[in-house]
């Protein structure tokens, strides 16, 4: 018999268990993923992450794999294509924040030589250990989070309120937010040492 691993108490399906198992919380320093994960954090924005996650393969398709100098250069045309294309979510706003926010990526990313560099900042360049056992624990924005989405506000970003920012935080593995108890939890530490 095969006994499934314990994990975080949230992925419900097989698309949330791989999620979970294989991307969340590991720390990443690949521009355009770090890119692709502010985007569809701030589609997330009043929705559920899984409604992300189940249309993120056509995202990927319809956004150019997340390449930031094609998404800066989209016209009235494409913003019509992507507003009417089911896979995504088709919000005006949302899609006009992708494509400033591809823009001002551009900038940060000359201005500090990466994205990575940039937004790793916050936090000192090194992933944050938590320590959580039960759900109540986990924030839904800390100072850290408030300092990034004030300063990429500042810098012309949308959608990147402090709980967006939390949320990505925790995403790309910036703090290590898997329960003490998870089999994620050890491995994501070991990464965030390497």
């Amino acid at each position: 018999m095969n006994r499934e691993p314990q994990r975080c108490p949230w992925p419900h399906d097989e698309l949330y268990k791989k999620y979970h198992d294989e991307e969340w919380g590991v720390p990443c320093h690949d521009n355009r993923h770090l890119f692709e994960m502010l985007i569809l954090e701030g589609a997330q924005a009043g929705l559920s992450w899984y409604t992300v996650l189940k249309k993120r393969e056509r995202y990927r398709e319809v956004f150019d794999e997340f390449d930031a100098e094609k998404i800066a250069r989209y016209d009235a045309r494409k913003v019509t294509r992507l507003l009417a294309d089911p896979g995504i979510i088709r919000n005006r706003l949302k899609i006009a924040a992708a494509i400033r926010n591809a823009k001002v990526y551009l900038t940060v990313s000359e201005e500090f030589g990466s994205f990575d560099r940039y937004i790793w900042q916050f936090i000192g360049g090194k992933p944050r250990q938590n320590h959580w056992n039960k759900p109540g624990q986990v924030p839904a924005k800390t100072a850290e989070s408030d300092a990034m989405s004030k300063d990429l506000s500042k810098r012309g970003f949308k959608f990147v309120g402090s709980t967006i920012c939390y949320a990505y935080m925790q995403a790309t593995g910036m703090v290590n937010d898997h329960f003490t108890d998870c089999f994620r939890y050890k491995q994501v530490r070991r990464l965030g040492q390497a």
